[in-house]
């Protein structure tokens, strides 16, 4: 593995960050963050279709483990 022979970046802000080469670490930092909490914690279709089928598969398997 190939190291540079500089200190790393503090706004790396992670000893592993740091000790990533620059052109690896600006992908990282280029990924831009939600713009709010509620852009973070939208629920999709798919999410619940995912719960409820989960659900109903434990429901499911106690009645099936009670009788």
């Amino acid at each position: 593995m190939r190291r540079y022979l500089v200190l790393g970046d503090e706004t790396a802000r992670h000893p592993f960050r740091q000790s990533l080469p620059p052109q690896v670490r600006k992908d990282v930092l280029a990924t831009p963050s939600p713009q709010s909490w509620r852009e973070a914690l939208t629920i999709t279709r798919e999410d619940v279709r995912g719960f409820a089928t989960s659900y109903i598969a434990c429901l499911v398997a106690v009645i099936a483990f009670l009788f």
